[in-house]
Formats: structure tokens, sequence, C-alpha cells
């Protein structure tokens, strides 16, 4: 079997066949995913193939992807007293 650069454990494509998928077992899937493509793979492109690719409107995967597109705050770090104390 040849390993599908875009999904390579067949996750996304998984999840698109099980009827019925829930939100949270979507996330669960994308990020199960994340962590199986190579960290320095571009993930937002990789994203817009698979959405491409199988996107069906309305499915709870499809929502996920899409959300999955949102770039997230980089981190900072906060230290002295911000960082010990909750704002």
């Amino acid at each position: 079997m040849i390993k599908d650069p875009l999904d390579p454990k067949g996750l996304i494509r998984e999840g698109y066949a099980i009827e019925g998928i829930t939100p949270g077992e979507c996330r669960s899937i994308l990020l199960d995913w994340a962590l199986s493509v190579p960290q320095d793979a571009d993930h937002q492109g990789l994203i817009t193939a698979l959405l491409q690719r199988y996107g069906a409107k309305g499915h709870p995967m499809t929502v996920t992807l899409t959300a999955g597109l949102g770039r997230a705050e980089a981190p900072r770090r906060r230290g002295g007293r911000a960082g010990r104390v909750p704002s």
C-alpha cells in the first residue's frame, strides 16, 4: 500500500467514512493527523488539500478542518510575577 503524503495513516479518510461522527471525535482525529505528518510540513497547505479532496458540506470533519486553518497565536513567555500569578 502506498502511503498518502496528505493523510499518512488514512485518519481523515476514515473520519469522513464514520457515520454519525461527533465534532469531538473529529478534533481528536485532526490532532492525531497533525502528529502523524512531518513537523516541518505546511499544515495549512495540507489541510487545504484535504478539504479539496474530502470536504463534504455540513460534515463535522469539514467544519473541524476549516477551523484548523485558523492561525493559533504564537506562545509568549511570561516571566516574573506575571508568570506566577493568574491574571
